[in-house]
Formats: structure tokens, C-alpha cells, sequence
């Protein structure tokens, strides 16, 4: 069973040994994010209000997930939402732009830079920019924020790791899809499932090779 690293020319999930003879954790690909019992990340004008009711980031995995991220990637319309609700991003976040790791924003469009981001925009084929990104996470993961058909092309490049998925106890009705991909050889592999209180439950599903 081939591993990520000969899709992606990269190292292995499971970990490599260092001239030590110890076992040093490698990076991973990772499209972190919240889905409704239906399937959407986010309703059809890409809001994703729905979403902050449900429970408190601080007692989810949030905390331990994102200090262990090195590189984020973000299509334009998340991008262009966390600017114009950056009060509310704030309220949820403690800060308008929470992220102090660098940010590739996929975009054919002129965007507005956020000030004191560290914010990339690209455009094209995602393996290209995944070399840059693993380059500035060293030995961190990268997380892949959304929306759906940018994790899902992360995915048919054969760079995606791991999905983790938190559902929350709504349904939207219609709206932006959380993953909109045919997957089923290889399937996705189940390895984790954790309930935070009534209104959340994470599925941690790794990707087959």
C-alpha cells in the first residue's frame, strides 16, 4: 500500500528515524473543518455564522490542532467572509485575524490584504504551492481551512492526509458542500470519533492511499 510519501514525494505518516535511532514526527496535510448533519460547511452566500452557536473553540480540539500547524491554505471566498466579519471572527477567536502562521489564499481576484498577515495569494496547480507550503512548515502540518473543492483538489493531487470533520447538530437545507468529491476506493478510514457536549461530535477519518 503505497503512503503519502510516494504520492507526494514527501515523507512517510508513520514517522522516520533521525541518526539517534528516534522516531520524529512528520508533517500532514489535513482539511480541518465543520460540516451541518446534511453535509455543508457553509450556507449558499458562504456564511458561517451557523457554526458559533454550537460551541466554544476552547473546548474543542481547536487549541491542541492548531499549534501543531505550520501553513494554512484558504480559498477566496472563506478569505473574502473572515475580512468582512472580522468583528465576529474576532468575538469567536479573541483576534480579527487569529492566525499567525502564513496563509495561501488561492485567488484569480484582487484581494485586500489583512494588515499584519502574513497572507499569499496564488493561483494555478495546488502541488506547486503544497512544495512552498511543507517548505514553511518544517516540521509542523498543514491545514487545508476551505472551502470543499480546494481541499477536494488537494485531494486529487494525492497530497490530502487526513479529514477532520466536526458536525454540528444542525441542518442548513442547501449551501457550500463540505467535501464535494466521489470517494470510494480507496475509502476513508475511520480512526477517531469525539463528542464535545450536545451540539458537536468530530469524525477524524485518514485518507487511503
Amino acid at each position: 500500500m503505497k503512503d503519502a510519501a510516494s504520492r507526494r514525494g514527501g515523507p512517510s505518516l508513520s514517522g522516520s528515524r533521525n541518526l539517534e535511532g528516534e522516531v520524529t514526527k512528520l508533517m500532514k496535510t489535513q482539511y480541518y473543518t465543520a460540516s451541518s448533519v446534511d453535509g455543508f460547511i457553509a450556507t449558499e452566500d458562504d456564511s458561517l455564522e451557523w457554526l458559533f452557536p454550537l460551541g466554544d473553540l476552547t473546548d474543542s480540539s481547536y487549541p491542541s490542532f492548531i499549534a501543531e500547524v505550520g501553513a494554512l491554505a484558504m480559498g477566496a471566498s472563506t478569505y473574502e467572509w473572515m475580512v468582512r466579519n472580522a468583528d465576529k471572527v474576532a468575538a469567536e477567536t479573541g483576534s480579527s485575524w487569529p492566525y499567525s502562521q502564513p496563509v495561501w489564499v488561492f485567488t484569480s481576484r484582487q484581494l485586500p490584504v489583512v494588515e499584519s498577515s502574513d497572507v499569499r495569494f496564488v493561483k494555478g496547480d495546488v502541488r506547486e504551492v503544497h512544495k512552498e507550503m511543507c517548505v514553511a512548515a518544517g516540521a509542523k502540518n498543514i491545514w487545508i481551512v476551505g472551502g470543499g473543492d480546494l481541499a477536494g483538489q488537494f485531494h486529487d493531487a494525492g497530497l490530502l492526509d487526513e479529514l477532520i470533520i466536526q458536525i454540528g447538530s444542525v441542518t442548513l437545507g442547501r449551501g457550500k458542500q463540505v467535501f464535494p468529491r466521489r470517494v470510494l476506493s480507496p475509502t476513508l478510514r475511520l480512526i477517531s470519533v469525539r463528542q464535545m457536549g450536545v451540539g458537536m461530535v468530530e469524525l477524524r477519518y485518514e485518507v487511503g492511499k
